[in-house]
């Protein structure tokens, strides 16, 4: 989420593969990797642009220095296929205007088909994608982080499904009326609640995805216990690395997503990615959190901002690398195999805090040659980059369509 924490330059090489020309790269591998990006289907699960465009409209179809996505940026890196997160903030439950903010940013997203038509194209189906791909257009559809908008009817949840949400992060960094947090120490229901099992069993029955990122780890026991379907990880990354790091899942967690048919959809923040960062990140978190009460500062308000802003310039994280994300695919190939990793990178959402060699969408090649020069084939990498993520869709879809027909 893109005001969890406040932008921050964290200073370090321009970059760590071809753009730096001091580095030793190969140059025939770089064009490879280049050219699996483009020709093969890249999906992006996660990014974070409506909650920008929401604060501060800006024009996404030229590129930009704000955030971490537009057009240009993106048909540079290959991308195809850009989830777009409709993210409301916990806080909006208890008030009744979760459901407000997110027709807000839906309202956003096909704004921007509206208005560049020839450059973004909006997709209901993995069909559409078949469709309309290779036509120099990105195409966007939804993901919703926070299920708190359905506001306990599943009219709202079919709704959204109308307007164009093909998957629901159930929970976000607090509890909801659907299920337990994986970032909150408070359990509510110790996984799904009876609403949040209705919840998962109409979004069989839709054909949208139900994400199990930021949920606690019952919640995920539950929803593989009750999904007809395979679920996904929007943007989550191995607790192999980061131990005891609810937020990412862990081997056990992984190995039953795989028996599911589901995928991980890995993100590039930092502090996911490596056990240094995330202590270091968790520390500062708190750091901050107690300035704030001890000085009677609202979280909110600007001087919040301000001194969160300072405090990352004052304490950079250790950084993590492209390097690191390899190292999180090749984890997961090898305790469950290729075909149940993917990318939801989190662009626009972590502050900036970003693996260096994919600071934007420009970047999804570094990646590619990484793999490349791990030995990947071009068949993995097609799998890792939005294959994985096309079969997952496309059995979610088929299960909605079986159980219309059970009717």
């Amino acid at each position: 989420m893109k005001n969890t924490i406040i932008i921050f330059t964290l200073i370090l090489f321009v970059s760590i593969y071809p753009q730096n020309k001091n580095n030793n790269v190969d140059s025939i591998l770089w064009q490879k990797a280049e050219q699996i990006c483009k020709n093969n289907l890249l999906i992006d699960t996660h990014i974070d642009l409506p909650d920008w465009l929401y604060d501060e409209w800006f024009d996404v179809s030229k590129e930009t220095d704000k955030g971490e996505i537009d057009y240009q940026r993106a048909i540079r890196g290959g991308l195809d296929v850009a989830f777009m997160s409709i993210y409301t903030s916990p806080g909006l439950e208890a008030k009744g205007k979760s459901k407000i903010k997110a027709d807000s940013m839906i309202a956003i997203v096909h704004k921007i088909v509206k208005l560049w038509p020839d450059k973004f194209y909006f997709i209901r189906s993995t069909s559409d994608i078949i469709s309309n791909i290779n036509k120099n257009k990105i195409l966007l559809t939804m993901g919703m982080e926070n299920g708190s908008p359905i506001e306990h009817s599943l009219d709202n949840l079919r709704e959204f499904y109308d307007k164009g949400v093909r998957y629901i992060t159930l929970a976000h960094y607090k509890w909801n009326h659907i299920s337990d947090s994986a970032n909150d120490p408070e359990k509510k229901w110790n996984g799904l609640s009876p609403f949040g099992e209705e919840v998962v069993k109409e979004m069989n029955r839709l054909g949208m995805m139900v994400d199990i990122s930021h949920v606690s780890d019952s919640t995920f026991y539950d929803v593989i216990k009750l999904s007809k379907a395979p679920v996904i990880a929007s943007h989550s990354c191995c607790r192999f690395f980061t131990p005891g790091y609810e937020r990412n899942m862990n081997d056990d967690m992984i190995k039953i997503l795989a028996e599911n048919g589901g995928v991980i959809q890995l993100a590039f923040a930092n502090f996911f990615l490596k056990n240094d960062t995330y202590q270091a990140y968790t520390t500062g978190e708190e750091n901050i959190k107690k300035y704030l009460r001890e000085n009677r500062i609202d979280s909110n308000s600007e001087l919040a901002w301000k001194y969160e802003e300072q405090y990352w310039k004052d304490n950079p994280l250790p950084p993590a690398t492209v390097k690191d994300v390899a190292d999180h695919i090749d984890h997961v190939k090898n305790l469950v195999g290729i075909d149940y990793v993917g990318l939801g990178s989190d662009f626009n959402g972590t502050g900036g805090m970003l693996a260096v060699g994919l600071e934007d969408v420009s970047k999804y090649p570094n990646l590619v040659y990484e793999l490349l020069l791990r030995d990947y084939t071009e068949n993995e990498i097609a799998k890792v980059l939005g294959g994985n993520l096309l079969r997952v869709w496309k059995e979610v879809e088929q299960t909605a369509a079986r159980l219309k027909n059970e009717k």
